[in-house]
């Protein structure tokens, strides 16, 4: 993905050079002069530990070359589910992190679908959240869907998949949930008019794939005719995508805001880079330029768009 970015930019994303110790300790090292400059990190910090401590070092090592301003673009930001103090004895990880970035000595912070929208207040210097929701709205406009239904997932992809139905002329629905334990989760009941109709089920993240798998086949029971889901970042934990791929999906559509390998693809996926919207981001922030207009621009591109369809 840096490559792409740096391809839209009409620069290099080479001049990095990171390797490990033999006890697994990391090195990094900026080999392009640095001294002045406006430099950008792109590094999701998905787990393994390894790429948060290669975004903390090379933050730091721009910060130590002179760099005038230095932006961590993050397309996913990990341990963004633990953004509070739900029960005893437990960390708020989101906000170590943000302290971590901004000690290392990062200027700006770039992110997409953060999982709650308040981690933005857990940051002292500028956050500019982007949204992948222009992406997947350009791809479905483009199937023409007639009776669609935008579906929620669970209470909290509530306001995601709203926006959604607004985007793309649809209807509402919800689906009711329970978590018995984390990472597991039970589909209880279906609020919203869905049966003979074709559902998009939007969300944040897919991590073990059970939510998902578990509300495309409760919309199946339901008399729905086909099911699309949609999720920016595709954690696919364990055997994620072979449960997804089990279930009587019609397409899974996802970013790549984190590298998606081979072994967890199938042939029902789709996915889109996000690549030029971050481009983008980087051109506005670098010019001094408001990066809200980025979305107000596609916006306006859609409704024209959804009115000329009409």
């Amino acid at each position: 993905m840096a490559r792409e970015i740096a391809d839209a930019l009409g620069t290099s994303a080479e001049g990095v050079t990171i390797h490990n110790f033999a006890d697994g300790e990391i090195f990094v090292r900026i080999d392009r002069n640095a001294r002045g400059r406006d430099v950008f990190i792109i590094q999701p910090t998905v787990a393994n530990a390894d790429n948060m401590m290669e975004l903390l070092l090379l933050i730091d090592a721009a910060r130590r070359a002179s760099a005038e301003h230095v932006t961590a673009v993050v397309p996913y930001f990990g341990y963004g589910r633990q953004d509070r103090k739900d029960q005893p004895r437990v960390s708020i990880a989101a906000k170590l992190v943000a302290n971590l970035i901004v000690a290392a000595g990062a200027d700006r912070l770039v992110s997409i679908d953060f999982h709650q929208h308040q981690i933005q207040g857990f940051f002292d210097i500028p956050v500019d959240h982007l949204y992948a929701a222009p992406v997947f709205t350009a791809y479905f406009r483009e199937k023409r869907f007639s009776n669609l239904v935008m579906v929620a997932p669970d209470v909290g992809s509530a306001k995601m998949a709203r926006g959604f139905a607004k985007r793309l002329g649809a209807s509402f629905a919800i689906i009711d949930k329970r978590r018995p334990a984390a990472n597991v989760s039970e589909v209880l009941h279906v609020v919203g008019e869905v049966e003979g109709r074709t559902c998009l089920i939007v969300d944040d993240m897919i991590d073990t794939g059970g939510t998902i798998a578990q509300a495309v086949t409760a919309l199946k029971d339901r008399g729905v005719k086909r099911v699309y889901v949609a999720a920016t970042h595709a954690l696919l934990s364990a055997d994620a995508a072979a449960r997804i791929a089990a279930s009587p999906v019609e397409e899974l559509v996802v970013t790549n805001t984190i590298r998606i390998p081979a072994a967890k693809r199938f042939d029902r996926m789709k996915v889109l880079s996000v690549a030029d919207l971050l481009a983008r981001a980087i051109t506005y922030i670098h010019s001094n330029a408001s990066v809200s207009k980025l979305f107000e621009l596609r916006d306006r591109k859609g409704r024209a768009k959804m009115a000329a369809l009409a």
